[in-house]
């Protein structure tokens, strides 16, 4: 009884986290979705507040205090909620650092893990959470050593994707990144989606914009997709604006030298490599879908691009579905999925890198089943990007911070 009710107040939870999205993004255009937009404005103007307030106080060493930590720290993240393509350029960076000689650890929040889901539910549940967790290693950069579900979709593709790269998760980024310097000998530091986090003094700040949706209606969370003003620009050493295989729009411009006049801009795209097979071995080129009806099914923030990107290299799309983002798939609901697919002609499905590590292992599909790996390519400021990494390994060496903390 109690399981069923749990279960039953998780799905109605879900739903109602869809309807939200869908007012967040201006998806959902109903009467009912325009009616909660409005009732949650004054919680939107609420949460500005406290993001000013929180800043203030880090800015102002007042209560709230920045730690440095004895490793090069650069951060990438942005000032809305996903989307943005985030993982790609971690993997670049993490790759650029290690052609530099260093040994890096991703921090990495852990979104949606177990542990991360078992709070949210504690808290919906109003349980009173036992003691405080400890920062869970995900690879030591020799083997990965938790599943998606343990690690989360992110934290997880990056220690497969990254060989010799320690892969650390935790709220608390500050423990997470020393828990990787003291056991591990890590020198550089990249906070996943660590724009927000402001407990850790960082070298470079790498601050991603999506040129497609910037930054959305320009509301603050939760009416809109901001998690703080589009000011906080100011903050970025580096602006790389993403999906921008065309020239981005001199609105987009205007406001990014609005707020820092000083940052370099890079252009890059998120380009498609090859597929692989799900819970397989099997790999195909990019053109293997021209001459296949093709399916295609999602749970990200920014589901459009995906499915534009696989209509454009496949004979003909005929299925899609969307899920909310960072959905976990069941074998039942696989299941159905694949025979509606079926059913509508489609000979071969795709779905996105981090929706495959979500795929439960004994699923056997119908049909084949393959998810896109996608990689970052740098369209304009090819130089700017590896000059950066170089000129902060340079300024910033091994022994930079130990000196620091000596002196001061």
């Amino acid at each position: 009884m109690i399981a069923g009710n749990s279960s039953n107040l998780k799905r109605r939870w879900n739903d109602f986290e869809s309807f939200v999205e869908g007012v967040l993004y201006d998806r959902d255009l109903s009467i009912s979705a325009r009616l909660f937009g409005l009732f949650l404005n004054p919680f939107s103007y609420l949460f500005r507040l406290i993001v000013w307030f929180r800043s203030f106080l880090y800015e102002s060493n007042i209560l709230l205090k920045r730690e440095r930590l004895n490793a090069l720290v650069i951060v990438v993240g942005n000032l809305t909620m996903g989307g943005t393509g985030k993982t790609p350029v971690v993997e670049r960076l993490a790759r650029e650092l290690q052609g530099q000689g260093r040994k890096v650890a991703v921090l990495s929040r852990g979104y949606k893990s177990k542990e991360d889901e078992k709070k949210g539910l504690k808290k919906l549940l109003k349980r009173k959470d036992s003691g405080k967790s400890s920062p869970k290693v995900v690879s030591d950069g020799e083997r990965v050593l938790l599943d998606s579900e343990e690690a989360g979709d992110e934290p997880y593709m990056l220690a497969n994707n990254l060989p010799g790269v320690v892969v650390v998760i935790d709220k608390n980024r500050v423990d997470a990144g020393k828990i990787a310097i003291e056991r591990y000998g890590v020198d550089a530091l990249i906070l996943d989606d660590g724009f927000q986090y402001l407990a850790m003094k960082a070298d470079m700040n790498l601050l991603l914009v999506d040129q497609m949706n910037p930054f959305g209606n320009r509301k603050l969370i939760p009416r809109g997709i901001l998690r703080e003003p589009v000011n906080s620009l100011s903050r970025a050493t580096n602006v790389l604006i993403t999906k921008s295989e065309i020239e981005p729009q001199l609105e987009l411009l205007e406001t990014i030298r609005k707020y820092n006049k000083n940052a370099e801009i890079i252009r890059c795209a998120h380009k498609p490599k090859f597929f692989r097979e799900v819970n397989g071995n099997d790999t195909q080129n990019i053109r293997y879908l021209f001459e296949h009806y093709v399916g295609v099914f999602c749970g990200i923030a920014s589901p459009r691009g995906f499915e534009n990107l696989v209509h454009q290299i496949s004979g003909e799309l005929r299925f899609k579905k969307r899920f909310l983002d960072h959905h976990k798939y069941s074998l039942d609901e696989l299941d159905r999925l694949f025979q509606r697919a079926k059913n509508s002609g489609v000979e071969v499905m795709i779905t996105t890198e981090k929706d495959a590590v979500r795929i439960p292992p004994e699923f056997k599909p119908p049909i084949p089943f393959y998810y896109v790996r996608m990689e970052i390519e740098i369209v304009e400021g090819y130089e700017d990007f590896n000059e950066a990494v170089r000129n902060y390994c340079r300024i910033f060496p091994v022994d930079f911070v130990t000196q620091v903390n000596d002196a001061g």
